[in-house]
């Protein structure tokens, strides 16, 4: 079946090269269909308390999106005609302020204390606003834009919504500088690398046809997350770059033994298609290991990358090799020298001193453990933003004028007795940290008619048998601070209504917290065991992922731990992405040269000529695959303002380098000292299955390098192949 694809693919190759670029405008169509979201805290299980408590929020109080505007030394008549003009802005359900409550014709110190507290702070006023809408939704960023447009530079708009908003904002003018940068460098880095200047243009176009198609099926999720938004494209391409490159190889190789170059192209899909599809296995299940996070959030990173993995290489089978015919005289014409130095001298010194650098794998692991294990994780999302954009300023604001850092909101029946309420409120006032307490009870306690107390606040604190309470915090969210403050304030509140729900920026980072932290281990365990299985089927042994898969996690260690050392705090989402990602990307490097090594024990080589061809082979692939990789990630960190997304990007940089380099400099020496292992405890790892012919050995992720016969022996040993009898063969 694929031999006859193949050849009806290099027959037509124009044909197929329209097919493709019209196969763009559904994908353009679907791209901007999809809504792409904001708000993290929304990826939360939605069986958890906060979440719930989040829903009732939303409905039947309109709570769930709330701001707070401060109007700093303006006149109250000012403050008035703004929230009026705030109540007409589309999505706007609400605007609160003293107005609503006493009026404006009160002199600031006749009005009740807890109202005064509340929403007066030196010449400062605090206006809360609601919205119609979720915080993330469409709707709600454009009335935030709307109010903003109201209010003249003596006013500052501050809340999760705002910060969302901006974040949007931000990523929205960076991302064109995300991929256009990560593009030019990863050109860059293919001229260097590869032997024609044309091809690295070639192969762009053919990923970026695969990065066009993976965002415009994304609009069978309805949506996608920023993060995934913004380091999806540059992933795809870092990550399946080398299939391209693999498929060339092998085309350069076939045209030799064919006259026409068609021919020659069939050949080599047909064993790109082999190679890649089992090649591809170990990405694709890192990022399905996301998956199983009860954090959605990894749910949507990890189908859009393994999708855009499983595209890229169906159009580098399908696309490519048309759009290589087709160029292929201008490839020709434009070849240079690559610019990889040869690593021969460096593994001959590997090899020589191979159990010393066995036993220094083994001790890095101690230091690489204990510093990704003490690395400093940050959860509060806004600080990854910049400090000089107005929600922040903003949020800083509130926090100094109102010491209002963190606002609770608590849901509760609304047939509590009056005694009940005062009772829990004093108790509440009384714990550490806390500013101010509202409700309707406190409200009323201030000697206020229910009669007197205006429809529009009975609405924002009483609705289908609930009412709300807002609980002003000092305490910064995610913090261990407010984590003790919120079980104080559940034990008080829970002895008067078992049910209550305690909700808010505070209570969902806090679930975060302890969501993320079972969900990292499970889903780092579930790509290891993925890849360990995938790699031990492909091997036919239960020593070969061990050793693999030991040595790929020993460069995602150092590369976390660089953290440590370096005192930087990381976003929360990094270690499992990096560990998932780096894990099920760059294990192809280790078994690219594990599978070299094989097929020249295979043919009849000494365990040291093996190692040495086998590690002379790969280098150029492996430095190629992680410098492409390595430069369309660090871009993005160059010009993210986004702490966030910065620092998961130049963990994949530095993971890509990191296991390269431990590919290069250990995985020959641990390869060598450990194959009487792997005879022992493999089926055929020094002869072929019976079955077999001898042309049909196994090529499992040969990535960017194509089939060589057996190379001349090393200068200074014997001409024909050898059972291993010197000393310096053996471990």
């Amino acid at each position: 079946m694929i031999e006859k694809i193949a050849h009806g693919l290099t027959r037509k190759p124009k044909l197929v090269a329209l097919i493709a670029a019209l196969m763009l405008i559904p994908s353009l169509i679907g791209f901007a269909a999809t809504r792409i979201n904001y708000d993290i805290l929304s990826y939360l299980p939605q069986d958890l308390p906060s979440s719930q408590g989040e829903q009732l929020l939303e409905d039947p109080f309109q709570m769930a999106a709330t701001s707070m505007l401060i109007v700093d030394g303006m006149p109250a008549g000012y403050t008035n005609d703004l929230i009026n003009d705030i109540k007409e802005v589309p999505g706007v359900s609400n605007a609160v302020w003293i107005s609503n409550l006493v009026g404006i014709q009160i002199p600031t110190d006749m009005i009740p204390a807890n109202f005064r507290d509340m929403f007066y702070s030196g010449d400062a006023t605090m206006v809360i606003i609601q919205y119609d809408h979720p915080g993330a939704s469409d709707e709600t960023m454009d009335a935030i834009e709307q109010v903003r447009s109201l209010c003249s530079e003596k006013c500052f708009l501050a809340g999760f919504s705002v910060v969302i908003k901006d974040t949007r904002d931000v990523m929205d003018s960076e991302l064109p500088l995300f991929v256009g940068l990560a593009v030019l460098l990863a050109l860059i880095a293919m001229s260097l690398t590869l032997e024609s200047t044309v091809l690295p243009f070639v192969f762009l176009g053919s990923i970026g046809l695969a990065v066009v198609y993976n965002f415009g099926s994304n609009i069978f999720l309805g949506e996608i997350s920023y993060i995934t938004k913004a380091i999806a494209a540059v992933l795809q391409l870092g990550v399946t770059m080398d299939y391209s490159i693999f498929l060339y190889r092998r085309y350069e190789e076939e045209r030799e033994h064919y006259d026409d170059k068609r021919d020659a192209m069939a050949q080599a899909i047909i064993a790109a298609f082999r190679s890649l599809s089992g090649s591809s296995l170990t990405t694709i299940a890192g990022f399905l290991a996301l998956c199983s996070m009860r954090l959605t959030l990894g749910r949507d990173i990890g189908i859009v990358m393994a999708k855009g993995v499983v595209l890229g290489v169906a159009t580098v089978i399908l696309v490519l090799p048309s759009l290589v015919l087709i160029f292929d005289r201008q490839i020709d014409r434009h070849k240079h020298k690559t610019l990889i130095p040869s690593f021969d001298k460096a593994n001959r010194f590997i090899l020589r001193r191979r159990a010393a650098l066995v036993i220094l794998a083994l001790v890095l692991f101690l230091p690489a453990s204990y510093s990704e294990n003490h690395a400093g994780i940050y959860y509060k999302l806004d600080e990854s933003l910049p400090r000089n954009l107005p929600s922040i300023v903003s949020n800083e604001k509130l926090k100094d004028d109102f010491d209002m850092a963190t606002s609770h909101f608590v849901v509760l029946r609304d047939d509590i007795s009056a005694t009940d309420m005062n009772d829990m409120e004093t108790q509440l006032k009384a714990l550490p940290g806390i500013t101010s307490v509202v409700s309707y009870h406190s409200i009323l306690g201030t000697g206020i008619p229910d009669f007197f107390i205006p429809d529009a606040v009975k609405e924002m604190l009483k609705q289908g048998g609930y009412q709300l309470m807002m609980v002003n915090s000092s305490y910064e969210p995610a913090t261990d601070q407010v984590s003790g403050q919120l079980d104080r304030m559940s034990a008080v509140i829970s002895a008067y209504d078992p049910d209550a729900m305690i909700t808010g920026e505070g209570a969902m980072y806090r679930d975060l917290i302890d969501t993320t932290a079972v969900d990292f281990k499970v889903a780092n365990y579930l790509s290891i065991a993925a890849i360990f299985l995938i790699v031990s089927i492909v091997f036919r042994s239960l020593t070969v992922p061990v050793v693999l898969v030991a040595t790929i996690e020993l460069a995602i260690l150092i590369n976390q731990g660089c953290c440590y050392f370096t005192g930087t705090s990381i976003p929360f989402i990094a270690p499992t992405i990096i560990s998932c990602v780096q894990l099920g990307a760059t294990v192809d490097y280790a078994i690219l040269m594990t599978s070299r090594f094989q097929e020249e024990l295979r043919n009849g080589r000494t365990r040291m000529e093996a190692i040495r061809i086998a590690a002379d082979s790969s280098d150029a692939s492996i430095v190629t695959s992680a410098l492409v990789l390595f430069c369309a990630t660090l871009g993005v960190s160059f010009v993210s303002s986004i702490d966030l997304i910065g620092a998961i990007c130049v963990m994949l940089a530095r993971g890509a380098v990191i296991s390269a380099l431990v590919s290069l400099f250990l995985m020959p020496a641990i390869l060598c000292v450990c194959e009487p292992v792997f005879h022992k405890t493999s089926l055929n790892w020094r002869t072929l299955p019976p079955a077999k012919a001898p042309r049909a050995q196994r090529r499992f992720g040969r990535r960017g390098k194509a089939p060589v016969p057996p190379q001349p022996n090393v200068p200074g040993e014997s001409a024909a192949p050898q059972q291993e009898k010197e000393p310096a063969a053996r471990p």
